[in-house]
Formats: C-alpha cells, structure tokens, sequence
C-alpha cells in the first residue's frame, strides 16, 4: 500500500502527473490497484471549489475522508489536487503513518508565468480553467514542500514546462521503483511509515470520543436553560459530579447556547490534529465546555 500526494500550483501538470504515474504503476509488477482520487470525482466547479474558505475546507475534508477509507482498502492512493497547504499535507502523512504504508509526494515545479499562460490558454478553449482572482489568490497562498518535513518526504520534482511529463521520465520512473520495491531487512531506500500508539488509538476512540463531547456539552445546555427558567436572576448554573459552574452575568438564549456549542466542538476537532486528544469521557468533555463558557461569558 502506498499514498503520493501530487502537488503544485493552478494549471502545473499535476493531472497529467498523475495520470502518468498511474499508469506507468499498472504497467509494473505491483499487484495492487492504483487509483487516483481527485476534485472532479465530486462534480464540482473548481471555481466553486475554491471560491471562499469554506468551500475550499469542505472540499479538503471530502478529499480526506476519500483517502483515509481507500488506504484502508489496500490501493496505491494517487491524490491529485493542489495540496498547497503544508498543514493539509500534514494530515494526509499522519493517514498514511497511522495505516502503515509507503508514503511520497510528488511536486510539479512550474514559474508562476507559465501557470498563468497555462490557465489563460485552457480558458480561451474552453477548457476548465479558474477565474483570475481564484488562481491569483491560490498562487498566493501556495506552501513551496520541503524535503527537511517528514510530510513532504521523500520528494520528487517534476519539471512539466522543462522537461515533460512521460512514462519514460526519470523522475516517474524512481517513483515507480520506490512504491513498488520489495522491502525487507536489507532495503534501506525505502521507508514505509509506522503507525504510532496515538494514531493507532486515535481511529477507534475518535467516534466515541466525539458522541461524549455532543452528548455531554448537550447536558451543560440543558442544566443551564433549565435553571434559568426556575425564574428569578442567576449568576451561575451547578452541574454536580465536583464540575466547576458555569458562571453568568445575564440571561442566556438557547440560540446563542447552541452557536457557542457549535463553535467549541469545531474549535475542538481542531486542536485535537495537533494538540490534546478529544475527552473520551462525559466529566472531561464538560469541564472542558464549561471553561470556554466561562470565558465567552467573562469578556461580557
């Protein structure tokens, strides 16, 4: 098994990268599938892709999902997509450290100019293409990979204006070897990637732990609109179980409630990537809700 992340700015040659190193794997002795995992595989604009930062996150979360249910099938994953973010790339290398397996990215190098003529050129076809600002914006926030990063090693270059994109090109053609070579005791070229305890624990205690953070931050709403209607002006709400209150200066609405819940649990799947595990107990997750709302509350 194996995951390449191809890689580079708007209009690059990254399909065609793609597509040829894919190929070029069907036609070695590998036995296992290779598939390419792509935006156009979900029937969407690449404008629409990329128009706001929340259509560009969904579309990397869609992306990811794909990728995380298709290594677990055994394939050589080929993800064909900008993978501009460094951070994005991160998670995409932890997919393949926690299953186990070969792990590269492939970069096509390409000057700005020629990306833009590139675009230009498939806009006059009437070829897929994306509208100025769109590629303006992605060229600008594109994150050049480094071989130093583990999430971006090893790397192979591609030079597409160059040099081309062919079977025969040396630089597919050390791809191939790496993600197909036999390795044993003595292969030393290559690195297949070990799955740590955290990543290990994390893909089977990460839906519990998320049904304990809904759950328990849905009881710490309940109990404060629950005592808020007794009547009367409270200053703060008392959950038991040796949990801290909640404290409050006013009265609270169940819409702003639900808005600051939301908002704690996607702050929370956040800083789980790379801080502190979500709770995996309901006490956690409630303590842990009950200090965000003491401090929303507290700036008011």
């Amino acid at each position: 098994m194996a995951l390449v992340v191809i890689c580079g700015q708007p209009c690059g040659g990254k399909s065609i990268a793609a597509v040829t190193l894919s190929e070029s794997l069907k036609e070695s002795d590998t036995k296992q599938s290779v598939r390419i995992i792509d935006e156009a595989s979900f029937h969407l604009d690449r404008n629409q892709n990329y128009a706001n930062m929340p259509a560009e996150k969904n579309l990397r979360g869609k992306l990811r999902s794909d990728v995380d249910r298709s290594v677990s099938r055994g394939d050589i994953v080929i993800v064909d997509s900008l993978n501009s973010i460094k951070g994005y790339r991160y998670e995409l290398w932890c997919i393949a450290r926690a299953a186990g397996i070969r792990y590269c990215v492939v970069y096509c190098d390409v000057d700005e100019a020629r990306c833009r003529e590139w675009n230009k050129e498939r806009s006059d076809r009437g070829e897929a293409s994306y509208d100025d600002g769109v590629f303006e914006d992605l060229v600008r926030r594109f994150e050049r990979p480094e071989r130093r990063n583990r999430w971006d090693s090893p790397l192979f270059e591609l030079y597409p204006y160059r040099d081309g994109i062919e079977r025969s090109s040396l630089v597919i053609l050390e791809a191939v070897t790496y993600l197909t070579k036999t390795v044993d005791s003595k292969t030393q070229d290559v690195r297949v990637l070990q799955p740590s305890i955290a990543t290990q624990s994390a893909r089977f205690s990460e839906a519990n732990s998320l049904y304990e953070l809904d759950r328990a931050t849905q009881e710490v709403i309940n109990a404060v609109v629950e005592q808020q209607g007794l009547g009367g002006v409270i200053s703060r709400v008392t959950l038991g179980n040796e949990l801290p209150p909640v404290e409050i200066c006013r009265q609270v609405g169940l819409p702003e409630l639900r808005r600051l819940r939301r908002t704690f649990v996607k702050l929370m799947g956040q800083a789980s990537l790379s801080g502190p595990p979500l709770p995996t107990d309901a006490d956690s997750a409630k303590r842990r809700f009950v200090d965000y709302l003491n401090r929303e509350f507290g700036g008011q």
